[in-house]
């Protein structure tokens, strides 16, 4: 786990002029007005060799300067139980404020390291004028800009001194399964179905596991780490961050598994979220699975229902259509365990390796059934190819012209590795070199 960093602070200070800043890219929304980062943003960072999370907590644009405080106090709390180090961004053209100082006494009430970032320092007198942010009562002040990124070196440094060193990585051979899925769909009862104990703590009220939650299963004489990334603990009416900060761990777990077990509710469909945290998990080459929990709840159920299940989600995801589903009931703990056995086939198919002289037959059978197109007057021709890579699988085509190449006969060649050789639940990369 990559340590984390969040950006907070009133709405208007230029978090996410920093956030960006940091990350180097452009990702968060910038303007004037108050509010405008609604979604939660985050991004990795690298300094001096350490790689670490930015977090940009984004404003808050009620009606009421109450409610205000309020959500910013939520902001504030959830960072700090997330983060490792907490940046509190203050606007050094406008000075101390209210807000400020409330975001200020929540900062002083604990242990995790502060430093005071006094944006908008753009000139030789602003950044003499940030030292009354000592007022708020922390050590460290950095006056930056966050447009031109004078200052931001300085404080870069100081963040990376203070980040905890990453701990060294134990050696550790039993796969790893990240369950993950909206709120309230069933990812600790599944999981404590499977260890047959009280492991998490399951109700119906959505988000009540605070922290990600690793436990050992063994299985057939096998050993698995099954990871519940269920949400945090909901707090007050502010449920914009709860969700925010548990898409952070979703990632997170995503990163670090190698097969992701999306569960989806039965009675709920299959939605846009659901959607994000598959093709994220596709983005980093993981196993998929999809579950259909709750099974149990679906009336009228007949042959043809899981399969009318199966052409829905496949039609909201055609690229996706190798992912296995598997339908089950946590709460009856029905065909939980064909969840362990399809990820037993995942695992053997993600470490699927296929040999050059096999693989070459095969694609000379594919290019002759379907030749490469003409572009501009030049044939397009595929030399030969091989897997380089299992765990995930990787394959590398050398050919003339490879940027050339169209992308719907890039998904013809996947289409026809798959209808071959299978790799059920597992992304396939394909790179294109020139030969």
């Amino acid at each position: 786990m990559l340590p984390v960093v969040s950006i907070v602070g009133r709405p208007n200070v230029g978090k996410s002029t920093i956030f960006n800043r940091l990350i180097g890219e452009r990702r968060a929304i910038v303007h004037d007005e108050y509010g405008v980062t609604r979604d939660r943003h985050y991004g990795e960072s690298y300094w001096n060799g350490v790689d670490f999370t930015v977090i940009d907590t984004g404003g808050y644009l009620p009606d009421d300067m109450d409610v205000m405080v309020v959500g910013i106090r939520e902001q504030v709390h959830i960072a700090l139980e997330e983060s490792d180090l907490v940046l509190f961004v203050v606007d050094v053209e406008s000075g101390i404020n209210t807000l400020d100082k409330s975001v200020a006494n929540l900062l002083r009430q604990q242990e995790k390291p502060v430093l005071v970032v006094a944006n908008k320092a753009d000139n030789e007198m602003r950044r003499l004028n940030a030292s009354e942010f000592y007022e708020l009562g922390f050590d460290e002040i950095f006056p930056i800009s966050g447009i031109s990124g004078s200052g931001s070196g300085d404080l870069l440094d100081r963040v990376v001194e203070l980040l905890p060193e990453k701990e060294p990585e134990q050696e550790e051979t039993a796969p790893k399964l990240a369950f993950v899925g909206r709120p309230n769909v069933g990812k600790s009862s599944l999981v404590n179905a499977l260890l047959n104990d009280e492991r998490s703590i399951v109700t119906d009220i959505a988000g009540t596991t605070r922290d990600t939650i690793n436990s050992k299963l063994e299985f057939d004489g096998r050993e698995y780490i099954l990871v519940d990334t269920a949400g945090l603990r909901k707090r007050v009416k502010v449920k914009e961050n709860i969700e925010f900060y548990s898409t952070v761990r979703t990632e997170k777990a995503i990163r670090e598994c190698d097969v992701a077990v999306l569960i989806l509710d039965a009675v709920r469909g299959f939605e846009d979220q659901d959607k994000r945290v598959l093709r994220e998990a596709e983005k980093f080459n993981k196993g998929l699975i999809i579950v259909l929990n709750k099974w149990d709840l679906i009336d009228d159920k007949d042959t043809n229902t899981v399969k009318e299940f199966e052409t829905y989600i496949y039609e909201s995801v055609p690229q996706l259509n190798y992912v296995p589903i598997v339908t089950i009931s946590a709460v009856n703990k029905k065909r939980i365990h064909r969840v362990i056995e399809m990820t037993d086939e995942v695992l053997r198919e993600r470490a699927k390796q296929i040999s050059t002289s096999e693989f070459n037959n095969f694609l000379d059978e594919i290019l002759h059934a379907r030749p490469l197109p003409m572009k501009r007057g030049k044939q397009l021709k595929i030399s030969y190819a091989s897997q380089v890579k299992s765990n995930p699988p990787v394959f590398k085509f050398f050919m003339n012209s490879p940027q050339d190449l169209p992308p719907n006969y890039r998904r013809y060649l996947e289409n026809k590795i798959r209808d071959k050789y299978g790799f059920t639940g597992v992304p396939i990369t394909m790179t294109f070199k020139q030969k």
